[in-house]
């Protein structure tokens, strides 16, 4: 027995829940306009609910994407304050926009493949996780497959998918912001690691992700997944940048359309 002990922390839930029982007791503005005495306003909580939306971002690997809404204005204000300014009490919202594309997705994955499907949180560095007080992306996941799982129960789905935060950065990584494509490829070049092989071999695997930009992150998941015995067909996130030719149905360049309840989503390709 060493001398010293090891400090425990809370789990990542109970730091959420906490954070979140303060937000009703302490005063609070909308994160998104500065509204007083709410943490997300209804406007600025029906911008992050505009979708699902069809996303397929450019980078080689990366597979199709599912976003409930745009990554500009209010939306990225809600996401920043969310996950650099120590605003966990916006995860509530976060989590509830993040369950319409998931709920879309879900339904037209496990109709094509027949398999249960297991969600895969990107991972955060550990610095960011230690900044923010927890995992925010693994929670909200939690969080959105809940609310999926209700969504669907009259389905054939029984219940909530499973989450499994499987993997982990393999070295540090620069920051993403102002990279382009290619910066941001090879940056994410091999820096997931899969710590759980056996968890996902032969499994149905959706990537859960705030942002989709470039998709380099989202290919560089896949990849590790992939390497592991997992398909991966489908990645949903809350929000994607808009990009000319990404967002919205084929042949709508620059403009992002509504799907109907995911039910022209195109997989492509099933990766494995």
């Amino acid at each position: 027995m060493t001398s010293a002990r090891r400090r425990r922390s809370l789990p990542a839930e109970w730091v959420t829940g906490l954070r979140d029982l303060a937000a009703l007791v302490l005063p609070v503005d909308c994160a998104g306009c500065g509204r007083g005495d709410v943490a997300v306003c209804p406007a600025c909580r029906a911008s992050l609910r505009a979708g699902p939306l069809h996303a397929r971002p450019p980078a080689p690997g990366a597979p199709p994407v599912l976003a409930a809404t745009r990554y500009d204005g209010t939306v990225r204000s809600l996401l920043v304050a969310w996950k650099d300014r120590g605003r966990l009490d916006v995860g509530g919202a976060v989590a509830e926009a993040l369950a319409l594309p998931l709920t879309a997705g879900l339904t037209v994955v496990e109709r094509r493949t027949g398999e249960p499907v297991l969600l895969v949180p990107v991972p955060s560095s550990r610095p960011a996780r230690r900044r923010r007080g927890a995992d925010v992306v693994a929670v909200a996941a939690r969080r959105a497959a809940a609310i999926a799982g209700d969504r669907t129960r009259s389905g054939r789905r029984a219940g909530a998918p499973e989450v499994a935060t499987v993997l982990r950065q393999r070295r540090g990584v620069r920051d993403q912001a102002g990279l382009g494509a290619a910066g941001r490829a090879e940056n994410l070049l091999g820096a997931v690691r899969l710590v759980d092989e056996a968890l996902v071999a032969g499994r149905v695997c959706v990537a859960v992700d705030d942002v989709v930009t470039t998709g380099a992150t989202l290919a560089a998941v896949a990849e590790a997944l992939c390497a592991g015995g997992a398909v991966v067909p489908l990645a949903v996130t809350v929000a994607a940048t808009p990009r000319r030719r990404t967002l919205g149905r084929p042949g709508a360049a620059g403009r992002a359309t509504p799907l109907d309840h995911g039910s022209d989503v195109s997989l492509g390709p099933v990766r494995d």
